[in-house]
């Protein structure tokens, strides 16, 4: 296992080396300068086009918008926040996170510009609503090759790899909780996963997104709660932590020996590799939530998609990532959750390894839910409705699987699977930016 995982780690040092970190963060600043800092202008509107639906009682061909960024934010709330800034920070050091901030201000143009597209384009099927990259590649883009393989990649990095990730998070942070492991423990957690997950999945988007428009609120504010706990609790190592920061992202030698002193090629490339997984702006991912909501104009949908970003990386990611700095549990060895769950634990005392694995099960069970939806979509583009039944069960399978491998293994193969996904629809962006910047003059945004 320990081969291949190093085969994995030189195929992502090319798929995440200097070309594929310039085409991500170049695509988000164009689209920035494109369409005149929307994220900047517009990300209040955003929160008030996201709440506004809550307190009307219309009838929608789809869902409303609230749901939709439910569904959308039960994906990008996942280990990425837990596990993911973790390992940035691990393998990155702390400037890795100053990273993520950068990706994630400029991730918001991007994701903006997918909602639109994902609204432009979807496609209606009786009482369904389907799209995605893949559908405003194929009809917008006009390349059905392109489109298959976006289809096939997302499929094997969300619907497969992805939700291995999630669930081996879930078994990481359950071992550490009980203080013990086994192969029986395991493969037992990851069967009762896999079992709650098809009650909820063979439900369709209606039944996710219900789930996840109960359930994405109560556990943000929670986990949120907790961090700002420890916060108080470590007042004045804050405004040193945000320096540490911000000085390791720009001369990490200055920041200290040991895990501070990862290079800035580090610290960028796991800082921009982890927010991706994170807040998914520019994966392609979400853009199916974003597809089903009932909006009066596609560039509406666009302002609720930078709000997930807000929340999934300026809000939930930097409370984790103060949370491992201020505790010091980067400097303790351990991998993944395990170091998100041991500085919960020192900041708050025997309840906080609990409370972490609580937060990380409810956190990797929504976006579990919510990529093999994303999945499911690809394969009604690929197959049709056929092929749905297969691939569920299929999503169950690798569920199971996540829980028995190493950590390692399954966070670098998602990395390669993940840029598979990225570079098609990255490029479908910048082809289609002429029509993503039309339809906001139209909207009256521009």
């Amino acid at each position: 296992m320990e081969q291949l995982t190093n085969v994995f780690i030189e195929i992502n040092s090319f798929l995440w080396g200097p070309v594929m970190l310039v085409f991500l963060l170049g695509t988000g600043v164009w689209l920035t300068f494109q369409l005149r800092f929307v994220q900047v202008r517009y990300l209040g509107q955003g929160f008030k086009q996201t709440f506004a639906p809550l307190f009307k009682k219309e009838k929608t061909e789809g869902i409303h918008s609230f749901k939709a960024l439910a569904t959308s934010i039960s994906a990008q709330v996942g280990t990425g926040n837990l596990a993911g800034v973790a390992t940035a920070i691990a393998a990155g050091g702390p400037g890795a996170i100053f990273w993520m901030w950068v990706s994630s201000f400029f991730g918001m143009a991007t994701i903006f510009a997918e909602a639109v597209l994902a609204q432009l384009y979807k496609v209606k099927k009786g009482d369904q609503v389907h799209g995605g990259p893949a559908y405003y590649i194929r009809d917008g883009l006009g390349s059905k090759w392109l489109a298959g393989f976006f289809a096939v990649a997302i499929i094997l990095a969300l619907g497969f790899v992805g939700n291995m990730v999630q669930s081996n998070a879930i078994t990481t942070a359950m071992n550490e909780t009980v203080g013990s492991s086994s192969i029986g423990m395991n493969f037992g957690l990851g069967v009762a996963i896999a079992f709650f997950i098809g009650l909820i999945l063979f439900g369709g988007i209606q039944r996710i997104s219900t789930f996840a428009g109960n359930v994405v609120p109560i556990m943000a504010l929670l986990y949120i709660i907790g961090s700002l706990a420890i916060m108080v609790n470590y007042w004045d190592q804050l405004v040193p932590t945000v320096q540490l920061i911000v000085k390791a992202a720009i001369s990490p030698e200055a920041a200290g020996g040991g895990v501070l002193g990862a290079t800035i090629k580090e610290a960028i490339r796991y800082g921009i590799a982890r927010g991706l997984f994170s807040n998914e702006a520019g994966m392609g991912s979400t853009p199916h939530a974003h597809a089903v909501a009932d909006v009066k104009r596609p560039s509406h949908q666009g302002l609720v998609a930078m709000v997930g970003v807000f929340i999934d990386t300026v809000i939930i990611c930097t409370l984790t990532a103060m949370v491992i700095l201020i505790t010091d549990s980067h400097q303790t060895g351990l991998k993944g959750s395990a170091i998100t769950q041991e500085g919960f634990a020192r900041g708050l005392g025997e309840f906080g390894t609990p409370f972490i694995a609580i937060c990380l099960l409810f956190f990797a069970f929504t976006t579990i839910l919510g990529w093999a939806y994303f999945g499911e979509v690809n394969v009604r583009f690929l197959f049709g409705q056929q092929g749905v039944p297969i691939y569920r069960g299929m999503v169950l399978l690798f569920i199971v699987a996540g829980s028995l491998v190493q950590v390692d293994f399954v966070w670098e193969m998602a990395d390669t699977f993940n840029a598979l996904m990225v570079l098609p629809n990255l490029i479908a962006l910048l082809a289609l930016t002429k029509i993503i910047k039309s339809t906001w003059k139209q909207d009256k945004l521009y």
